[in-house]
C-alpha cells in the first residue's frame, strides 16, 4: 500500500513537470544580403543572435527566365564572385544557424506561370542550392542550404503553392541519408496574403515570419496602440498551418516606411501576448544592416 502511494506521488509530480515545462524558445531570424555594409555571413553567425539567415534575393526566375541572383554590394553572381560565401554558410550551419535563400522580394522580376514552371524552378533550387547535382557553378559555392524561403510581393498569384509541393518532395529519405529541405515564408499581414495564401494552407511551411509593418490595419501604430498589431497576430495563429510563427519587425525606424515597434514596447506589451500563442516561434527581423545600426536584436534576444 505504501509502495502505491509513493507511485502515485511521482506520477502527479512527473505530470507537474510536464504542465510546468516552458515551450521551446523563440529565435532571431534576419534577412541578409542587400547592403554590403552589413559584414558578412560568418561575422553574422558570430554574434550568437540569431537562429535563421535568410540571404535575399534571387529577383528573377519562372516563366523561362534566366535566374538572377542579386546580393546588392556583397559580390557579383555573373562573375561567380558569390561562391565566396559558401564556406561561410556552412560555418553558420556548424553553429546551429539554419541559412535559407529568399525568393522574390520587392523588386525583381518573377512568377510563376503553370505547375510545369514550378517544377522547373524546384528541380533549378534543387541543383543550385539545396542537395542536388548542378550542371555548373553553384550561385553559392558547395554548401547546401537548409532550405527555400518565400518573400512573394510581385507578379502572378499562381502556383506557389505547387513549387512549396515540388521543393517538399526532396525531403525525404535518399540511401542513407535523410534529405531535409525547411520552408519559410513572409507574406504581408493583412489576412490572408494575396500572393502566399493558398500556398500557406499546404501546412508545408516549417516557419512564418509575418511582416507586421509598411500595413498600418494590421501593425503598431506610432502613437502606441498595440492593438491591431495583437488582433492581427491572432488571426495568424490561429489560422495558418505552421510549425513556428514570427513576428516580421523592421530593425530601425529607417528599415520600412511604418510599423516599427520600439524595443521597450516590444518586451514588454507585445512579446508577453505573442509568447502565449502555441506555434509562437520569435522575431524576424529586416535586416541585418539597420539591426547593425539601431542594436534591436541585443536589446529584444534576452526576452524572445
Amino acid at each position: 500500500m505504501v509502495l502505491l502511494e509513493a507511485n502515485v506521488v511521482v506520477g502527479v509530480l512527473l505530470v507537474l513537470a510536464l504542465i510546468q515545462t516552458p515551450v521551446e524558445a523563440g529565435g532571431i531570424a534576419i534577412y541578409w544580403g542587400q547592403n554590403g555594409n552589413e559584414g558578412n555571413l560568418t561575422q553574422t553567425c558570430a554574434t550568437g543572435r540569431y537562429s535563421y539567415v535568410n540571404i535575399a534575393f534571387l529577383i528573377q526566375f519562372g516563366g523561362g527566365r534566366v535566374p538572377i541572383l542579386n546580393l546588392a554590394g556583397h559580390c557579383d553572381p555573373q562573375s561567380n564572385t558569390c561562391t565566396q560565401f559558401g564556406d561561410q554558410i556552412k560555418s553558420c550551419q556548424r553553429s546551429g544557424v539554419k541559412v535559407f535563400l529568399s525568393l522574390g522580394g520587392g523588386v525583381g522580376n518573377y512568377s510563376l506561370t503553370s505547375a510545369a514552371d514550378a517544377k522547373n524552378v524546384s528541380e533549378y533550387l534543387w541543383n543550385f542550392f539545396l542537395g542536388g547535382t548542378a550542371t555548373a557553378a553553384r550561385p553559392l559555392g558547395n554548401a547546401v542550404l537548409d532550405g527555400i524561403d518565400f518573400d512573394i510581393e510581385l507578379g502572378s498569384t499562381q502556383h506557389w503553392e505547387d513549387l512549396a509541393g515540388y521543393l517538399k518532395a526532396y525531403n525525404r529519405q535518399r540511401g542513407r541519408q535523410r534529405t531535409s529541405v525547411y520552408l519559410s515564408a513572409a507574406p504581408q499581414c493583412p489576412y490572408p496574403d494575396r500572393f502566399l495564401g493558398d500556398a500557406l494552407n499546404t501546412g508545408l511551411f516549417d516557419f512564418v515570419w509575418v511582416q507586421f509593418y509598411n500595413n498600418p490595419q494590421c501593425q503598431y501604430n506610432s502613437s502606441g496602440d498595440t492593438a491591431n498589431l495583437i488582433s492581427s497576430w491572432k488571426r495568424w495563429a490561429a489560422s495558418v498551418k505552421t510549425k513556428r510563427l514570427f513576428m516580421g519587425l523592421p530593425a530601425s525606424i529607417d528599415a520600412a516606411g511604418s510599423g516599427f515597434i520600439p524595443p521597450d514596447v516590444l518586451t514588454s506589451q507585445v512579446l508577453p501576448v505573442i509568447k502565449k500563442t502555441r506555434n509562437y516561434g520569435g522575431v524576424m527581423l529586416w535586416n541585418k544592416y539597420y539591426d547593425d545600426q539601431s542594436g534591436y536584436s541585443s536589446s529584444i534576444i534576452r526576452y524572445v
